[in-house]
């Protein structure tokens, strides 16, 4: 038999048991993001009520992706590890939305208040 033959052969099975029983780069790239993106909710929202559910969220699922990983669950790590990625973006959305939403509440009561100035001078 081919010697490089060998080699080579040894290595696919080198490399094909190595993929069987653990988790892929892949997969580990994606909790790796999740956990970035858990983090950054968590600063983007800070104290703050709106999003905070959904940010309770995301990090259940990513410890449960980390968990997954553990136990060499590609399918559920990558699963979980996507959908908590998409809690975090989806508390940081409500955090901004609520921040534009008050933001736009004391801008109309600011208008509203400069009205009533301007109607009580205009009738002096």
């Amino acid at each position: 038999m081919d010697k490089s033959l060998v080699i080579t052969g040894g290595a696919l099975l080198l490399v094909a048991l190595s993929g069987c029983g653990g988790v892929s780069e892949m997969t580990r790239q994606q909790v790796a993001r999740s956990e970035t993106a858990v983090q950054q909710a968590q600063g983007a929202i800070g104290n703050s009520e709106a999003g905070a559910v959904e940010l309770q969220q995301a990090k259940e699922r990513f410890a449960q992706a980390q968990q997954a990983v553990e136990k060499k669950d590609e399918q559920q790590a990558q699963r979980l590890a996507v959908m908590a990625e998409l809690d975090a973006q989806l508390a940081v959305a409500k955090s901004q939305s609520a921040g534009a939403r008050k933001a736009a509440d004391e801008l109309l009561a600011s208008i509203r208040t400069l009205r009533e100035e301007a109607e009580r001078n205009s009738s002096r």
